[in-house]
């Protein structure tokens, strides 16, 4: 089918939208860590019921130690890193504008593209990193009472921001790297081996997320959660839109696609996210964000013309 990619691309911005805002709900109300021990766990469990369903057996098949390892490296990156920076900034400055700095997940995809692949930056994809930034630019610069610019959002916020795009950008060219290494000759098939794949990235992420929160405040708010229906609930959209649906179809998107090409259109969770956010924590919309949010994704879209 023409243009596979790109449609499940778009569609995986839908669900990322989705996912954001339960993220946001969640992370305030279970806490960060806990948030995403649950969702690991949910998405592992999802992940068995699937292979049993589909292969009839409950472990998946076809990963050679070598597409393992590297899968294992994504979900550190991409989860452990990545999602704990994500899920701190919804909680600073919300999804709205965590989904703003997103968009530059992209550049950060076709760097290490270029570092670990071979792919080459050109005029165009440097053009495009100055638009997307102008546009994140747009939306949290303001007017300062001592400086003609000021950042509108609290510092630390920024930074989870910024540190969580460019994890998930180096963890997508880690993932494609990792399916490349799947054995061609086993009986899973094709549309399979995203999910496999994101398998081992769960283990690394509940791995990760266990240890973090064991460490730093025990297992007592775990334990608290498992007891919060509302909280559970959330914690099971999450995950349905997140690291089940969202991340699988996102790994599905790179093997009909480019990476930077699935970036782009993944990216355009931004301007999605605007009137969900206002109907549901009424945050208000203005020009400045909405024009700062287009032409971000815009941005983002000159990566696909490079």
């Amino acid at each position: 089918m023409a243009y596979l990619g790109e449609l499940i691309s778009i569609g995986v911005a839908f669900s990322w939208t989705a996912t954001a805002l339960l993220s946001e709900f969640g992370s305030k109300r279970l806490g960060n860590l806990t948030l995403n021990v649950l969702r690991m766990a949910l998405a592992l469990v999802f992940s068995l019921v699937l292979f049993m369903v589909v292969m009839g057996s409950p472990l998946p098949a076809g990963a050679s130690p070598e597409a393992a390892g590297w899968m294992m490296l994504s979900g550190l990156v991409g989860y452990v890193i990545g999602d704990y920076c994500l899920f701190q900034c919804y909680i600073i400055i919300g999804s709205r504008y965590g989904q703003l700095f997103m968009t530059l997940a992209p550049l950060s995809a076709a760097l290490m593209a270029w570092v670990t692949l071979g792919q080459q930056m050109n005029m165009m994809s440097i053009v495009a990193m100055l638009i997307t930034l102008l546009g994140i630019g747009i939306s949290v610069l303001g007017r300062g009472e001592h400086h003609r610019v000021s950042l509108k959002l609290p510092l630390n916020g920024v930074l989870f921001a910024v540190g969580a795009a460019m994890c998930q950008g180096v963890g997508l060219v880690l993932s494609k790297i990792g399916m490349d290494h799947y054995d061609a000759a086993s009986s899973m098939p094709e549309w399979m081996i995203p999910f496999s794949a994101n398998f081992y990235r769960c283990i690394a992420g509940i791995i990760g997320f266990s240890l973090l929160l064991y460490f730093r405040d025990g297992m007592a708010p775990l334990r608290e959660a498992l007891h919060d229906k509302k909280g559970l609930s959330v914690a099971t959209a999450t995950t349905i839109f997140g690291p089940f649906v969202g991340v699988g179809f996102s790994l599905m998107a790179v093997q009909y696609t480019a990476a930077g090409i699935a970036s782009t259109l993944m990216a355009m969770t931004p301007i999605i996210i605007l009137l969900p956010s206002y109907w549901l924590f009424h945050e208000k919309i203005t020009w400045r964000a909405v024009i700062g949010a287009v032409i971000s994704v815009v941005g983002v879209s000159l990566f696909f013309l490079g």
